[in-house]
């Protein structure tokens, strides 16, 4: 998988503890890699990270505290970096706008000096949004080169980390020097709307979803016509890693930005999204009322994934349907019957994927 690149490496992640990050530091220990990860501790119980009792170093640090960043990356000294430590959520950012973008923006800020002074990193990929772009609520999706923007503050202080990130590629990671001035390759990412068990998060669709399910209540949706490019979390993950193993190996037209959304028939609404989990767990019982008092979020989103597909050979193994059965059923066995099935997850993935001849699993 991933032509063996991950076998023995040094990796580290930030946001490791998160719902994304610690189904990505799962799948690299699989790999035989050996994980530092930096991250708060976990919020709230349960959450994905502790029940999955994960082998690696964790170092429970704030990314704001940049000696600190520094001086785990020298220790540790990563050779692969992977950037998810985030301020993840649009309402909340209205709430604290000012941390969101202290996260967001300055926390990609000290990850990215932490990488300049860090001589064994090569390869970085630093995670943003689907909602980094200017959102012009069209029906076609979003491309690589359209302009970042953002109504809120956490789609904005997206738009600003790659705006960051890409000055910094331009201005000490340059694609163009790569192997004379320096030895590191810097992308990043924008995935859709994540989904897949393990995520606890408040006023998040699923989540909110899945408690009110397994508290036998029913759950009212406050945007239901809204549009999201949904896809199951282990989607986005396999880009993230194809992508960090191609700047591994010195590739310099990858360092670049990356789009990995799903196909364009998961950009569903709202309401077809929770009929679909209804579909995987019967529990689940929503009225769609909408909230017309809610703060502004996008009504249309969607990304346009040619560039991964065309060039990346990458593209989306699970439709709609089975992400969003796959996620209800995680849910379902959890609150049910106390299990956890991220294990099983990761095997039918697997499965899919090969039958699907996809290149990272090579």
């Amino acid at each position: 998988m991933f032509g063996g690149i991950y076998e023995g490496r040094r990796v580290l992640v930030t946001g490791h503890s998160g719902f994304k990050g610690s189904w990505l530091s799962a799948w690299l220990l699989r790999l035989g890699a050996r994980v530092c990860g930096i991250s708060l501790r976990p919020g709230y119980e349960p959450n994905h990270f502790s029940l999955l009792d994960l082998d690696l170093e964790s170092e429970w640090s704030n990314i704001l505290e940049s000696g600190e960043v520094r001086s785990i990356f020298a220790d540790f000294q990563p050779e692969i970096v992977f950037h998810l430590a985030a301020q993840a959520l649009v309402r909340p950012s209205y709430e604290e706008p000012g941390l969101t973008f202290a996260t967001n923006v300055m926390g990609t800020v000290n990850v990215l000096e932490s990488c300049r002074e860090t001589s064994s990193v090569r390869a970085v990929v630093i995670v943003t949004s689907d909602k980094c772009y200017e959102n012009r609520e069209w029906v076609w999706g979003y491309r690589e080169n359209d302009p970042m923007g953002g109504f809120d503050p956490y789609s904005a202080s997206k738009g600003c980390a790659e705006l960051v990130t890409a000055a910094y590629r331009r201005s000490f990671f340059a694609p163009e020097t790569f192997g004379k001035t320096h030895s590191t390759l810097v992308a990043s990412a924008r995935a859709g709307n994540v989904i897949g068990g393990g995520d606890w998060a408040v006023d998040r669709l699923v989540p909110d979803l899945m408690r009110s399910a397994a508290a036998h209540r029913e759950e009212p949706l406050r945007s239901p016509e809204s549009v999201r490019p949904w896809q199951h979390v282990l989607e986005p993950l396999s880009g993230y890693l194809q992508l960090a193993g191609k700047l591994y190996e010195g590739k310099q037209e990858f360092a670049d930005a990356w789009n990995f959304g799903p196909v364009p028939a998961a950009a569903i609404t709202v309401r077809e999204a929770a009929a679909a989990l209804q579909r995987g767990w019967p529990d689940v019982r929503f009225r769609a009322t909408g909230d017309p008092d809610a703060p502004h979020e996008a009504g249309q989103l969607r990304l346009d994934c040619s560039k991964a597909q065309s060039l990346l050979r990458w593209h989306g193994v699970w439709d709609a349907e089975t992400s969003f059965r796959r996620t209800a059923e995680w849910y379902r066995d959890f609150y049910l019957h106390n299990q956890v099935n991220t294990p099983g997850d990761f095997d039918a993935y697997f499965e899919s994927a090969a039958a699907a001849e996809m290149e990272w699993m090579k």
